[in-house]
């Protein structure tokens, strides 16, 4: 019950992000300017001074980043193994693909600091620094074998990731801490409140990239994917985390990751490469309005079976 309440607050501001853009308010030119200046200014800020002062005692990167990859491979085996029964389009296949391993990262960074705090949200952007890289050459490379007439620019590929902002915050805020670099006290306000203006944003965004009407056609697919990504995909996440003695706030907060709706910019890949864009917008709609009600009872349960 107390999780459950801990997040409804993230909950109430999606709708209230949704409510705002069917209500035309403050208007249909802010949301993508508002989007723009969350994903290159306030979210890498944030991060950057999240993760400057951050204590990294008990975080194992290399078991983390094992537990990642680790994690991330079951799932795209299990999906694979799902299209080779199942014989979806290649279009639609991408769309199952990217619905069952990508993950919102606002809403997980949200939660995260909502439940553990500026240690959980310091684990949790460095899981985001290592799952981005990662998920983008799976979901590209999955496009490339499916979809024939997906080509896309690898070099390009390559210089969207490393030059992706949430990294590059979560870099140079990794950098600062291990050289112990220590801000004026006005710098640190200020940093502050910049940070402190990203995870709301962030969660209108998310209300407000919202769209009820894409929820139809393929609703068996859709249901499959939302069961696996909300369901298994954290249960495969605490497994691994699990076997690989994770400390107690790091596997809390690979549980709370694991948990995520997929990630909106999967429509976005969608329509550039040749997938299923609709049935992806409906995903998107379908999973984050069902993690309303997965997460609060999937992340106690699996922390019940950590401790």
């Amino acid at each position: 019950m107390a999780i459950s309440l801990a997040l409804l607050p993230i909950f109430l501001i999606i709708l209230i992000g949704y409510l705002m853009k069917r209500l035309n308010f403050p208007g249909e030119g802010f949301w993508q300017p508002a989007e723009r200046f969350l994903y290159f200014f306030l979210f890498p800020v944030m991060l950057v001074e999240k993760l400057t002062y951050a204590s990294r005692d008990g975080v194992h990167l290399i078991e983390l980043f094992l537990t990642i990859v680790i994690t991330l491979l079951l799932a795209s085996t299990v999906l694979w193994l799902v299209q080779l029964k199942r014989n979806w389009r290649g279009p639609t296949f991408t769309s199952v693909y990217q619905g069952g391993i990508r993950f919102n990262s606002y809403v997980g960074l949200a939660a995260a600091h909502t439940l553990l705090g500026d240690s959980g949200l310091a684990v949790a952007a460095i899981m985001v620094s290592f799952m981005i890289p990662l998920l983008n050459l799976l979901c590209i490379g999955n496009f490339s074998y499916w979809v024939k007439q997906a080509r896309p620019g690898w070099r390009g590929m390559v210089l969207t990731i490393i030059s992706n902002p949430l990294i590059l915050g979560s870099l140079t805020g990794l950098l600062f801490n291990m050289l112990e670099v220590k801000f004026s006290a006005p710098v640190n306000q200020v940093l502050a409140f910049i940070g402190n203006m990203a995870l709301p944003l962030g969660l209108l965004c998310v209300g407000a990239a919202l769209n009820l009407r894409a929820i139809s056609g393929e609703v068996k697919t859709m249901a499959f994917t939302a069961i696996f990504k909300l369901l298994v995909v954290p249960v495969l996440f605490w497994g691994v985390g699990y076997q690989l003695s994770l400390s107690a706030l790091t596997l809390s907060t690979v549980v709370i990751l694991g948990s995520l709706p997929t990630a909106t910019a999967s429509y976005i890949l969608a329509r550039q490469l040749g997938g299923d864009a609709p049935l992806m917008a409906g995903m998107i709609s379908a999973q984050t309005l069902l993690a309303m009600i997965s997460m609060p009872v999937v992340i106690p349960l699996l922390q019940t079976f950590s401790g």
